[in-house]
């Protein structure tokens, strides 16, 4: 299990390595130009944002609970609430 603060401070490769292996996909969403994926690992979610013009993945990091992106997501699913992110 690797928490949150020792997933952001991964490199790049090494946080996809750790996300695809040991977290769940749940919903993407398309975010001024990134495709944003979202994921969850542990007991918190994941942030992949794909930029489809460059064709390149430009950051992964966790997403923080009070983020406005919340409510894009929640329009498409329901996220538990009482999941501690």
């Amino acid at each position: 299990m690797i928490h949150s603060q020792k997933f952001n401070s991964l490199a790049l490769k090494d946080k996809l390595k750790t996300l695809f292996l040991q977290g769940s996909f749940v919903v993407s969403i398309r975010y001024y130009g990134y495709k944003i994926n979202l994921y969850l690992l542990n007991n918190y979610y994941v942030e992949v944002f794909y930029n489809h013009k460059l064709d390149i993945i430009e950051k992964v990091q966790p997403l923080e609970k009070n983020h406005t992106r919340m409510k894009f997501y929640s329009d498409q699913i329901k996220l538990p609430g009482d999941l501690a992110i």
